[in-house]
């Protein structure tokens, strides 16, 4: 719209104007009267070419995405902490708090015998990626503590293109009156579900079923998925006692995963000396198609490996085991098992 609207446009145009009797060459006071104008011009017009941008859901970013969500009754899911089980050698307060490195954990409950949950007080992933040994910070002695599995997921906050692709979701799909886009609608607004599939009348009329993952699009741990259930339809007794109309009688799972194993000979580029980044990107791509596709694509498997700055070539590629595209079914979720690459020369 504005592309012509250019500092030697704009006074070219300005310069046009003048008399043909007057000197407007460079130096001239004509010229350098007009050239700060022509300038300032220039920069306004290219605000402005940036400011159209961000009115369109597909350039929007940050603050002004989450204002042209907000037309359609959307808004960017916010950071959610981990929940984590800490073991200890002892009994230890409620409310005391444990961590390393920058990242602490408070103590909600005990749920077993010297077994207790405790909430990351940093939202994020952070909070899912340690386990291991814990040092006290309330001064408690004679007790040491481990923090081992992940009760619910802590998530980041979403990004652009995951806010983008929910408003573009809605815009194709409107959700209304409990239909499919409905179902969808509630459970990925849900803050710490990433993905969503939905199966209707999966048990006979009125029943719904919804598969549900984590926020890193991993099955969702059980306890987000007693969560979810209680926010859409508690006890799954359809009385609309949540968000789901009357009637309908709806079960949360978490998925089923699908162990992707996956193993290749690769040739790397000069200045690396391991494969680095294949398994964030496999894990990344698999992310990218749960409940999306039904299929894993072998041929996407290695263009995938085949994209990482630090492989230049690979051979023998096997996906469990195979040379073929791996097949989704129901709720299965794939799930990276084992990444074995074999460093090769070429």
């Amino acid at each position: 719209m504005f592309e012509d609207k250019t500092f030697e446009n704009i006074l070219n145009e300005m310069l046009s104007r003048v008399p043909s009797n007057v000197d407007k060459r460079e130096g001239s006071i004509i010229y350098d009267a007009l050239a700060p104008v022509a300038y300032e011009l220039a920069q306004a017009y290219y605000l402005l070419r940036n400011y159209v941008d961000l009115y369109f859901v597909d350039t929007a970013v940050s603050e002004y995405l989450d204002r042209k969500a907000a037309d359609y009754g959307i808004t960017r899911k916010p950071a959610t902490s981990a929940i984590r089980k800490i073991e200890t050698t002892g009994s230890i307060p409620i409310g005391s708090r444990w961590g390393l490195s920058g990242t602490t954990y408070r103590v909600n409950e005990m749920i077993a015998t010297n077994v207790y949950s405790a909430t990351c007080e940093q939202v994020g992933t952070i909070g899912n990626a340690y386990s291991g040994p814990l040092e006290n910070i309330d001064n408690i002695t004679d007790v040491t503590a481990t923090l081992t599995d992940i009760i619910v997921s802590g998530s980041d906050e979403e990004t652009d293109e995951e806010l983008r692709e929910r408003i573009r979701e809605y815009l194709i799909s409107p959700a209304q009156n409990g239909n499919m886009a409905q179902y969808l609608k509630w459970a990925t607004e849900y803050p710490g579900i990433g993905a969503a599939k939905v199966f209707p009348l999966w048990n006979g009329g009125n029943t719904v079923k919804i598969a549900i993952t984590n926020s890193q699009y991993l099955p969702a741990e059980p306890a987000l998925v007693q969560e979810f259930q209680n926010y859409i339809d508690p006890n799954s007794e359809g009385l609309g006692n949540g968000v789901a109309p009357i009637g309908a009688k709806v079960t949360v799972t978490g998925g089923t995963p699908i162990t992707i194993n996956v193993e290749a000979n690769v040739v790397l580029n000069e200045g690396y000396t391991e494969p680095e980044g294949a398994e964030e990107a496999i894990s990344q791509y698999l992310a990218s198609i749960v409940f999306k596709k039904n299929t894993v694509s072998y041929m996407k498997i290695g263009s995938t490996l085949l994209d990482c700055p630090s492989i230049a070539d690979l051979s023998n590629l096997k996906v469990n085991s195979g040379s073929s595209d791996i097949a989704l079914t129901g709720d299965e979720i794939p799930v990276l098992g084992t990444l074995n690459l074999t460093v090769v020369s070429t």
